[in-house]
């Protein structure tokens, strides 16, 4: 390059041109020049190179390689040709003087950290996405850490560029780094308690992309769809987001749904309120009827042959209705749902099965229904408990009982007070 500038000032020297500006020219020619080469590289490696490579990649049947296209690895490591043009023939273009040359080492030296740096957090994207892919990847979130590791690649670059820029070493301000540690944890407060709190999200593995959480002080009832540094995105049932800090969900408590989704059951947990006047023994025309209910059947056979040899071996006065075993209404309805349950292909038969009575209340005495589904998914549970329940709401009659419902201002026109103080239909009539 040296040679070419001596020429071309010797060139407009021997036109007439006097040596300080033939020099000025030459240069100016010669800075046209190297700004032309440097943006023919520049075309060469993104227009050519990159294709070619990209090309090739895309051809090859490894995974890896794909995630440093889709990084942007190689994008970014082409616009290191323009700054090699410059690096090499810059000093011959521009350093004339101590000054300028030293600007443009500078400069060069800036360019190659910034694009240095870009070039390592695109290759760190490329290792969090093969990682995210494996199936590793799918139990513990690393993007916490990635975050955190390309923040302090940025700080490190910065730190090499003030060393440039203010010609220190930067060693001068590692040291410093001391005195401006409390500005840096009240600036990166989040960043830090992110960082932390991602590091036991992980090694607990306490939250997954896809888990299902449910945080009611936050506002969070969906799936989660990212896991940052500093936050957690969650998708809700009703298609919002809800941003939670990452640390919150360290600090405060949230459920996860993602071990009922493991399991392969949902459970199902309701009970039907029966009013308990309507309980009563069962009479001869009431078994009658339900030994011809098919699942029923079994049930009835084998307890009624059991209350007959014990209520014969005490030789209690069965015309006493308080003497001898006797089937109820109730017990039997009982033994009806767990034979509907058991006989229901939607119902996981190797979890907790209950039919099971509860405390009484005021509302009657809760039969509760307890047991899983063997499909998670929500609109199929939803499916599935309905059809339960509408079943055992429609057939509860053919046992003589009645489910408990709270009387409303229609129920009670419909009763008059007695004499005695107690209610009576309107079609009774007063002794």
């Amino acid at each position: 390059m040296d040679i070419l500038l001596t020429r071309l000032t010797d060139y407009f020297t021997t036109t007439g041109v006097d040596s300080v500006n033939a020099d000025l020219l030459a240069r100016g020619v010669g800075l046209a020049g190297l700004v032309l080469l440097a943006w023919l590289f520049n075309f060469i490696a993104k227009q050519v190179l990159l294709r070619v490579v990209t090309a090739i990649i895309h051809r090859s049947s490894a995974k890896w390689d794909d995630a440093l296209v889709e990084s942007g690895f190689f994008s970014r490591l082409s616009h290191i040709a323009p700054a090699l043009v410059i690096h090499f023939f810059g000093d011959d273009v521009l350093g004339q003087t101590p000054e300028v040359l030293k600007a443009v080492n500078t400069f060069v030296n800036v360019y190659f950290i910034v694009i240095m740096v870009t070039v390592l957090m695109a290759l760190l994207s490329a290792l969090e996405t093969l990682f995210n892919r494996s199936p590793l990847g799918a139990k513990v979130p690393i993007k916490g850490f990635a975050q955190a590791i390309k923040l302090v690649m940025v700080l490190m670059g910065l730190i090499f560029v003030l060393s440039q820029l203010l010609d220190r070493s930067p060693l001068f301000f590692f040291s410093g780094l001391g005195a401006v540690m409390a500005v840096l944890l009240l600036v990166f407060k989040d960043a830090i308690l992110g960082f932390v709190a991602g590091i036991q999200i992980s090694v607990n593995q306490l939250v997954r992309v896809g888990d299902w959480i449910e945080m009611p002080k936050a506002g969070a009832d969906g799936d989660v769809i990212d896991v940052a540094l500093t936050t957690v995105k969650v998708r809700n049932w009703d298609k919002t987001i809800t941003t939670i800090p990452t640390y919150a969900l360290i600090s405060e408590s949230f459920k996860n749904w993602r071990g009922m989704q493991e399991m392969g059951g949902r459970r199902i947990k309701r009970s039907i309120f029966i009013d308990m006047s309507t309980i009563k023994f069962a009479d001869e025309d009431q078994l009658h009827r339900w030994e011809q209910i098919r699942l029923l059947k079994p049930y009835l056979a084998e307890k009624l042959k059991d209350i007959a040899e014990e209520n014969q071996r005490r030789g209690d006065d069965l015309g006493v209705l308080g003497n001898g075993r006797r089937l109820t209404n109730l017990g039997s309805f009982r033994a009806y749902c767990v034979a509907y349950l058991k006989a229901n292909p939607r119902i996981h038969q190797e979890m907790t099965f209950l039919v099971r009575q509860l405390q009484p209340t005021e509302h009657g005495l809760p039969l509760e229904i307890y047991v899983f589904t063997n499909d998670t998914r929500w609109a199929v549970y939803e499916g599935i408990q309905a059809d339960i329940f509408d079943h055992l709401l429609a057939v509860i009659d053919q046992f003589g009982l009645a489910v408990y419902q709270q009387p409303s201002g229609r129920d009670l026109r419909g009763m008059v007070t007695g004499s005695d103080g107690g209610l009576k239909t309107n079609s009774q009539k007063p002794a």
